[in-house]
């Protein structure tokens, strides 16, 4: 399979399992990765994801330019192909995400980490937005995203002049949380994930709702936007248990209820 599914209690391990095409999507793969996603979003029991790689070399080199440019294009006539929605574009996933960034990641590949909400990466990962280089422009998000993670002069340059920095540039920047050894990638990300998954899941969810939906409005909508997701929580049953936990002196249990 081009796409691995996992399941680590509340945690779901999506992997990119074309290392002999440096993980490369191809059309096929990318139908593989959005299916993964959909049912990490539709899994009541899943509560943090993690997206990575397979083998050293590459988390992702992005689109398969081969397979994917000439279908998008269909030169040749008939209705151009349209990916599936991802959370590069078309699918919202309000439950966490973190990218583990094995190696190098480009195009589309650095788009997955960018679409992430946290990224670790190994000391060898590296990250670029090379598609100025065929006279086309990144095309799951790039655009749009790498200059809300980094300032936007840093992010033209990448883009414009189609640029790689390594990891200690991207820790940096801000673009990734941390640079790890490669045999502590994957460990590091679980590490984080666990401690995410201790928290009130309802909670991590609307905070990220709140956050990513308020990049687009006023401050003022944003408030507005926050206490609506606030009020949504105010009954639930994480969210009496949360506060009776704390005055009785003992860790929650959240269900996600």
């Amino acid at each position: 399979m081009a796409v691995l599914y996992e399941k680590d209690g509340r945690i779901t391990i999506i992997t990119i399992n074309r290392p002999e095409a440096l993980n490369s999507f191809d059309p096929d793969t990318l139908k593989e990765f959005s299916d993964a996603l959909i049912d990490f979003r539709d899994d009541e029991e899943a509560w943090v994801g993690i997206i990575t790689a397979a083998g050293e070399k590459a988390f992702s080199a992005g689109a398969d330019l081969k397979t994917t440019i000439p279908m998008m294009t269909r030169k040749g006539g008939g209705d151009p192909w349209r990916p599936p929605a991802t959370v590069m574009r078309g699918l919202q996933v309000w439950k966490p995400l973190i990218a583990a960034v094995n190696g190098m990641a480009l195009g589309g590949g650095m788009e997955v980490a960018l679409a992430c909400d946290i990224r670790i990466a190994a000391e060898k990962a590296s990250f670029g937005q090379p598609e100025v280089k065929w006279s086309i422009i990144p095309g799951w998000g790039g655009t749009q995203r790498l200059s809300r993670a980094i300032p936007l002069g840093k992010a033209m340059e990448i883009i414009l002049m189609g640029r790689t920095i390594d990891a200690p540039e991207a820790y940096r920047l801000g673009l990734v949380n941390a640079v790890v050894p490669a045999a502590e990638l994957l460990s590091t990300a679980k590490k984080w994930a666990e401690e995410i998954c201790q928290l009130g899941p309802l909670g991590v969810r609307a905070a990220k709702e709140a956050m990513i939906r308020g990049l687009e409005m006023s401050l003022e909508a944003g408030l507005r936007l926050e206490q609506v997701l606030f009020d949504g929580l105010r009954f639930t049953e994480d969210a009496e248990e949360g506060p009776r936990a704390f005055a009785e002196r003992r860790k929650p249990e959240f269900k996600g209820r």
